[in-house]
C-alpha cells in the first residue's frame, strides 16, 4: 500500500506574512508590465521622442514577459502548458536535494572550515566570561542539581538489585579476590597508610575503656570461675581494667611499641599469604563465596544505596546544602581559570575542534543525507509552493529588473538604429 508524502512543516503566521509580501511584489511586477503595454499602445507609430518611448516600452514588455516565464518555469508550467524544461522544482526536486547535500558537504563540513569557525568563536573564553557572572554560575549549579535529583529519583530499588545480582556479583565471583586484597594491603603497608587507622582505633579504644570501667568489670566477672569469691573477682577485674587502659595508652603514645611491630608483621604476613599462599587464597575465596551467597548482601546493597541517595538528594535540593556550595565553588574556580589560563583555553578549544571534526568525519554523511531523504519524501507540487512562498518575493525583483533593464536596452537599440540611418 503506497504511503502519502509527508507534510512539510509550516508556520501559519509566518506563511501569512510571506504570502502578503509575495502578493505585493507580484502586483508590482504585473503593474509595470501593464504600464509598459499601455505606453506602447499610446506611442505606437510615433516618431521623434515618442519613438524612443515606444521602443523602450516594447523592450520592457519583452523583458518582463521573458523574466516572468523564467521565474514561473522554476515552480510550474507557464500558463499550464507542458513546455519542456519548465516546472523544474517539482520535476527535479530529488536532483536539487542531492545538489544541496553535496554543496553543504563540500562547503561547510570541511575540517579546515570547522576548525577556523570554532577557533574564531573562542568558545572557552565565552564560557569562562559567562560563568564568571554569579547569576550564571548559580543557574548552572541549579540545573545540574535539578537534573541530578531527577536522575536519582528515576533509579528504583529493582534497578539496584538487578545491577548487584546480574552485574556485580557474577563479576566478583569470576575475579579472584586474594591477589587484589594482597596487593592493596601490601601497598598500604609500604606507604604506612594503616598507621593512621591504627592510631584512630587506639584513641577510640582508650577513650572507651576509660569511660566504661563498669562494662569491662562486668564482662570479666561473667568469665570468672564460679567458685571464686565475688570480692576477689571485683578486685582482679578492676586491676585488669587499669592495666588494660595503661597498656593501650602505651601503645597509643609509643609509635615504636612492640605491639605495633607485631601488628605490622602480622599484616605483612597476611599480605604475602594472600598473594602467594594457596591455602590462604582458597580460604579467602571461600569466604568471598559465602559473603556473596548471603541474602543480606542484596538487602544491604539496596539499603546502602537508598541511604546514599537520600543524603545526596537532600543536599542537592537544599539551596544552601554542602553539595551545591561545593559545586558553585568549583564552577566559579573553573570560570576563573578559563579567563586567566590561555593554555587551558587553547587545549579546550582544540579538544572541541577535534571532537567536531571527528563527529563530522564519522557522521557527516549521515547528517547531510537527511537533506536528500527529506526532500525525496516531499510532494513535488507542495515543495514548489513552499519554496516559492519563501523565495518568490525576492524572485519578483527579477521580473521588475527585467522590465526596467529591457526598457533601457530598447531605448539604446532604437538610438543606435536612428544613428545608423
Amino acid at each position: 500500500m503506497a504511503t502519502s508524502a509527508p507534510m512539510i512543516t509550516t508556520d501559519p503566521a509566518a506563511d501569512a506574512v510571506r504570502r502578503r509580501g509575495l502578493r505585493r511584489m507580484r502586483t508590482l511586477a504585473v503593474s509595470l508590465l501593464l504600464f509598459a503595454a499601455l505606453v506602447y499602445v499610446v506611442t505606437i507609430d510615433q516618431d521623434g521622442f515618442l519613438g524612443f518611448v515606444n521602443a523602450g516600452a516594447e523592450a520592457s514588455m519583452v523583458g518582463a514577459i521573458a523574466d516572468w516565464f523564467a521565474v514561473t518555469a522554476l515552480f510550474k508550467h507557464p500558463l499550464g502548458l507542458p513546455i519542456p524544461h519548465t516546472a523544474l522544482i517539482p520535476k527535479r526536486k530529488d536532483e536539487l536535494g542531492k545538489g544541496l547535500e553535496e554543496f553543504v558537504g563540500e562547503n561547510f563540513l570541511q575540517e579546515d572550515i570547522i576548525r577556523d569557525r570554532i577557533s574564531a568563536a573562542t568558545i572557552s573564553l565565552r564560557v569562562g566570561r559567562w560563568l564568571s557572572d554569579p547569576v550564571s554560575a548559580r543557574r548552572v549549579v541549579d540545573e545540574i542539581a535539578d537534573v541530578a535529583v531527577i536522575g536519582l529519583g528515576k533509579i528504583r530499588d529493582e534497578h539496584v538489585e538487578t545491577l548487584v545480582l546480574e552485574g556485580l556479583v557474577p563479576r566478583f565471583r569470576e575475579e579472584p579476590i586474594s591477589p587484589l586484597l594482597g596487593g592493596l594491603l601490601s601497598e598500604a603497608l609500604s606507604d604506612n597508610l594503616h598507621h593512621g587507622l591504627v592510631d584512630l582505633a587506639l584513641d577510640e579504644l582508650h577513650g572507651w575503656l576509660q569511660a566504661n570501667p563498669e562494662t569491662v568489670t562486668e564482662v570479666l566477672g561473667e568469665r570468672a570461675p564460679w567458685w571464686a569469691p565475688p570480692r576477689l573477682n571485683d578486685r582482679i577485674a578492676a586491676r585488669i581494667h587499669v592495666e588494660l587502659v595503661r597498656w593501650v595508652g602505651d601503645i597509643r603514645s609509643d609509635p615504636r611499641h612492640h605491639a605495633r611491630f607485631a601488628l605490622d608483621s602480622m599484616l605483612e604476613q597476611l599480605a604475602r599469604d594472600l598473594l602467594h599462599n594457596p591455602e590462604t587464597q582458597a580460604r579467602t575465596e571461600r569466604l568471598k563465596e559465602r559473603l556473596l551467597d548471603h541474602a543480606q548482601v542484596l538487602s544491604s546493597s539496596v539499603s546502602l544505596w537508598n541511604a546514599l541517595r537520600r543524603a545526596l538528594t537532600g543536599s542537592l535540593e537544599d539551596p544552601d546544602g554542602a553539595v551545591r556550595k561545593r559545586l558553585l565553588a568549583e564552577v566559579c574556580a573553573f570560570a576563573e581559570r578559563l579567563e586567566e589560563d590561555e593554555a587551558l583555553r587553547s587545549r579546550l578549544d582544540t579538544t572541541a575542534s577535534d571532537a567536531a571534526v571527528f563527529a563530522v568525519s564519522r557522521y557527516g554523511d549521515e547528517v547531510i543525507a537527511v537533506i536528500t531523504h527529506t526532500i525525496e519524501r516531499w510532494d513535488g507540487k507542495e515543495a514548489a509552493r513552499r519554496i516559492e512562498l519563501h523565495v518568490g518575493r525576492d524572485l519578483q525583483f527579477i521580473r521588475i529588473n527585467g522590465t526596467i533593464v529591457g526598457g533601457l536596452v530598447g531605448v539604446l537599440i532604437h538610438t543606435t538604429a536612428v544613428m545608423i540611418h
